[in-house]
């Protein structure tokens, strides 16, 4: 039996990160359930493991004044996973984790490795299909993560992030996730956008 590509050691110190007291959404919760969708959809999952080991660490870096969380949080997954897996597995990983900054699926030679990276950011993305006020309340977290920002270029940036998101012809890229998922997520979203416009 081969050693947990993440032992209890390890996720004890990325749950430390996750329980920062300004992560108001990013936090510990976000990753729990995160780990119950997989859970719920492991019949699909090619590798399970990995899809977790991508949750585990894909926020794990997370400053709001930063542009570069996702690369950040891609280098500490491999610098932690060394020596736990082989090289190709922890690039996989790495690339699923980086992939959250435009949650775009990243191109792998392994069609396996692209479903579970596409399962993971559907996964990632699932809030946006929350009911209306499980969103409503995820909307202002992340209002909270960004406090810094005045309101006039929160309602600018957010409208423009979520207007990009529901200019795409599908948000979710497996049909497990936009048969469940996509019509509440443009309800929500377009809710969101006319109140920041307002």
């Amino acid at each position: 039996m081969s050693a947990p590509l993440l032992d209890a050691a390890l996720k004890g110190e990325l749950a430390a990160l996750y329980r920062a007291p300004e992560r108001h959404y990013h936090g510990l919760s976000h990753i729990e359930a995160l780990l119950a969708l997989v859970q719920a959809y492991r019949p699909a999952v090619t590798d399970p493991e990995a899809v977790e080991a991508a949750i585990w660490f894909h926020d794990a870096v997370y400053d709001s004044r930063a542009k570069d969380n996702e690369a950040r949080s891609a280098a500490l997954a491999r610098a932690k996973l060394t020596g736990r897996t082989d090289e190709g597995r922890i690039g996989r990983i790495a690339a699923t984790i980086e992939a959250t900054a435009t949650h775009e699926v990243p191109s792998f030679d392994d069609a396996d490795a692209e479903r579970d990276a596409a399962l993971f950011l559907d996964m990632d993305l699932s809030i946006l299909g929350a009911t209306p006020d499980v969103f409503d309340a995820y909307e202002q977290a992340v209002r909270r993560e960004y406090d810094w920002v005045e309101e006039a270029a929160w309602k600018a940036g957010r409208g423009m992030v979520l207007r990009g998101f529901l200019a795409r012809p599908h948000i979710f890229h497996t049909p497990q996730f936009r048969q469940r998922f996509e019509t509440q997520a443009r309800e929500n979203m377009a809710r969101s956008v006319e109140r920041l416009a307002g």
